[in-house]
């Protein structure tokens, strides 16, 4: 087993899969020689050259553009882009090209390429350095959206992200990327969990939350201060946003007989929300209180000094827990 910070698990999981694969190539901005802003790719230019860990230009849409024509021609590209903020001028080729193009060639044609982004706030960031997009590209057909939680996720599935046939949007916690676990580097990729199965952490009988990315350390936290007052709860990391695990979900929501479900995201228009309507179809009758939300609120991120009464915290998930158990 190694102790490995995320940042050092998703650098790992790259040295593997451009080890495994030939055809697998590293592009983004600053990746390079600097290694990345968040340091994710140190190391790794200088190993596989720069033919391999290619430094970019500063332009989101040119690189999803190069990665697709590489695609197109054998290769498996992994781009970063830098910050969450900065994947909007890359939404055209994203969206209406990369989404697509498997359906628009009738399966004859497909985009192994992997979107690594680092999302979400709670590191002091400018504007454009903090958002969370996910939605944008969870409600797009034709995109696999996932996001890590852990060290151990953040090795495994970007090799399962690289190795997959379809786009993958990788989403990265960047305020939990120091955050340190064991990882087994050993094992084979095959003893790996799924890459779009959700994660039960801790079990629990009076209510189940539910949440994927920087949150999941928010949402195990509520649970142990929940478990010191007597209150059990159950603890879901979604891991992949699209597709979504239902079964896992549907499992503990007809056990507990309530759910909440966290993000930094906003509310309108989340994950939540389409979460909440898949248990509410499905769970109906086992459900003892409608399904809560605890999220960003519905303005654009907030400035730094004031990004702690955005984010949610332990308390706002107990308060939601409290509600939930008061009907």
């Amino acid at each position: 087993m190694a102790q490995l910070t995320i940042v050092q698990a998703v650098n790992q999981g790259l040295r593997r899969a451009l080890e495994s694969d030939s055809k697998v190539l590293l592009m983004g901005e600053d990746i390079g020689k600097l290694g990345g802003v968040f340091r994710a790719t140190e190391g790794l230019q200088k190993d596989f050259g720069e033919d391999r860990v290619i430094d970019s230009p500063l332009a989101e849409s040119g690189i999803v553009g190069t990665a697709i024509g590489l695609a197109l021609y054998g290769y498996r590209p992994v781009i970063e882009i830098q910050f969450d903020g900065f994947v909007y001028p890359a939404f055209d080729q994203i969206v209406v090209q990369l989404a697509r193009m498997r359906y628009r060639s009738a399966g004859a044609l497909y985009l192994p390429i992997t979107i690594r982004m680092p999302f979400g706030g709670g590191i002091g960031s400018v504007e454009h350095h903090g958002e969370s997009p996910e939605a944008y590209f969870a409600s797009t057909p034709g995109l696999r959206v996932v996001a890590c939680a852990d060290s151990t996720d953040a090795y495994w599935m970007i090799q399962q992200a690289v190795a997959s046939d379809d786009p993958v949007i990788f989403l990265e916690p960047k305020r939990r990327y120091y955050q340190k676990g064991e990882v087994d580097i050993s094992a084979d990729l095959s003893t790996a969990l799924p890459l779009h199965r959700a994660k039960v952490l801790v079990e629990g009988s009076e209510c189940t939350i539910i949440s994927y990315g920087p949150t999941v350390a928010t949402a195990l936290q509520a649970a142990r201060l929940a478990a010191a007052d007597g209150v059990k709860l159950e603890v879901i990391d979604l891991r992949s946003l699209s597709p979504l695990d239902m079964p896992t979900l549907i499992e503990s929501v007809r056990k507990t007989g309530r759910a909440v479900v966290v993000h930094e995201a906003s509310s309108s228009g989340g994950v939540g929300g389409e979460i909440g309507q898949c248990l509410m179809q499905s769970c109906f009758y086992n459900l003892k209180a409608p399904v809560l939300r605890v999220t960003g609120y519905d303005t654009p991120y907030p400035p730094s000094r004031i990004e702690d009464d955005y984010l949610p915290d332990a308390d706002r998930i107990l308060d939601a827990v409290e509600k939930s158990m008061s009907y």
